[in-house]
């Protein structure tokens, strides 16, 4: 039996101010539109999004790809769903394929969703009638049918998710290629893909699954490949894989304080984070917090120019890429009018940390009020490392065996049938006399 995909030697070079080779014609024409068919004089400079990349998938097979943004692993999906050619090397897949790179992709905003249901399944290879077959299943799957006759551009990115999802599923393909799905949507929506994607890989369907959600990752797909820098650095079972991963974000432990030197990150940089620190409530630099204690999280940055009511604001993910909780001064309706050029800092203060020990990774946002303007976005920027303590009081710490939190409680028990109140002694008493 063939594989399912076959990757050789693949490398995928792009060029920043001059003509760039191996794109395709869509490419090629957007770059002759924007430079006015003028020559480009300024310095040309040349990266490597991916480079000597080999690798086969067998049919039946769902395999993970992980990597920090940047490694290369968009680029590598383009490339086997023919969105953009190789520089060199070459690819193989074999069968149907069905591909969700981003949120959106091939619809047009003027039609309305149930317009778009049917242009998207076309262009994925579906006829009408299997369209018109499915149509139901799809609709109920993306949740989205009170505003089916609506058009696409009034549709939130959540929802544009859900229906394009829903259209790639019902697909049926040999080949499911799925790039963070799992980014945006609900709790619930997230459930209905990973259920999607375990049904198709229980009928021996190919599935390759790019997320940050490492525990979605090894708990639907036995192998997994990790890209980093555009190279191909493990691969194998996914716990193996994920844990070696896992162990290269701890060994840049020293740049989560230092946010300078990140060079993956998204924004027009007016103003920019450029340190975190964790600090105990008297201003004393703590390099790990014990679970239960408070801390404060100090935000360093940099402004450039005056910006007009800025939003800072961080999402905590555990090691394994669960989302835990956002923060962020627009939730608090804390508005900054104007922050003047220069550095300075905001501190969040938490009088309790109510998570369990374990290492946490913090992404770091900078929007203006609406939240559309990005200033700047920083991936896993940070960690902050909890350590267990004895949160209850009770000589018994707590660690990641019961949880990500814990909440602050107690046990009452007037309510129980038992002979009072008992020192430790006379607890022991009670059981050796109970004791055969």
């Amino acid at each position: 039996m063939k594989p399912a995909i076959t990757v050789e030697k693949l490398a995928k070079r792009y060029t920043i101010g001059g003509a760039d080779q191996g794109t395709n014609l869509r490419e090629s024409l957007v770059r002759l539109i924007t430079l006015g068919f003028i020559r480009s004089n300024s310095q040309e400079q040349t990266i490597w999004a991916l480079r000597d990349v080999s690798f086969s998938i067998e049919q039946g097979e769902t395999v993970g790809l992980i990597g920090r943004n940047g490694a290369g692993k968009s680029t590598l999906l383009k490339i086997l769903s023919q969105i953009t050619y190789p520089t060199s090397g070459s690819t193989k897949v074999n069968g149907r394929v069905a591909a969700l790179l981003e949120v959106g992709t091939g619809f047009h905003q003027e039609l309305t969703g149930r317009e778009n249901i049917f242009m998207n399944g076309s262009i994925l290879g579906m006829t009408k009638k299997e369209v018109e077959r499915k149509f139901e299943q799809i609709v109920e799957f993306s949740g989205v049918r009170k505003f089916l006759d609506t058009p696409i551009k009034r549709y939130s990115s959540g929802m544009r998710l859900r229906l394009g999802f829903a259209v790639a599923a019902h697909l049926d393909p040999d080949i499911l290629i799925v790039d963070e799905v799992l980014a945006v949507g609900d709790a619930a929506f997230q459930k209905k893909c990973l259920n999607a994607m375990a049904t198709l890989r229980q009928g021996a369907r190919t599935v390759l699954f790019v997320s940050h959600n490492l525990a979605a990752v090894e708990n639907l797909c036995s192998r997994c490949i990790w890209i980093d820098g555009g190279e191909i650095r493990m691969d194998g079972e996914s716990r193996r894989v994920i844990e070696a991963y896992m162990g290269s974000m701890g060994a840049n432990d020293t740049l989560a304080s230092d946010l300078d030197s990140v060079e993956n990150r998204r924004g027009n940089g007016k103003i920019r984070y450029r340190r975190i620190e964790f600090l105990s409530p008297d201003g004393t630099p703590q390099k790990v917090i014990r679970a239960g204690d408070p801390v404060v999280i100090r935000f360093h940055y940099f402004a450039s120019e005056p910006i007009l009511e800025p939003s800072f604001g961080f999402r905590m993910y555990s090691e394994m890429g669960t989302f835990i909780t956002e923060s962020s001064t627009w939730h608090h309706s804390i508005a900054v009018p104007l922050l003047e050029p220069g550095a300075g800092y905001l501190d969040l203060e938490i009088d309790c940390l109510n998570l369990m020990s374990a290492k946490y990774l913090l992404s770091l946002w900078l929007t203006d009020n609406t939240g559309e303007l990005l200033y700047d976005n920083v991936e896993h920027g940070a960690i902050l490392e909890v350590e267990k303590a004895n949160i209850y009081q009770s000589g018994r710490d707590l660690d990641s065996r019961s949880g990500l939190v814990f909440f602050p409680q107690r046990w009452d028990l007037s309510g129980t049938r038992t002979h009072g109140a008992q020192s430790p002694a006379d607890a022991a008493r009670v059981r050796e006399s109970l004791t055969p």
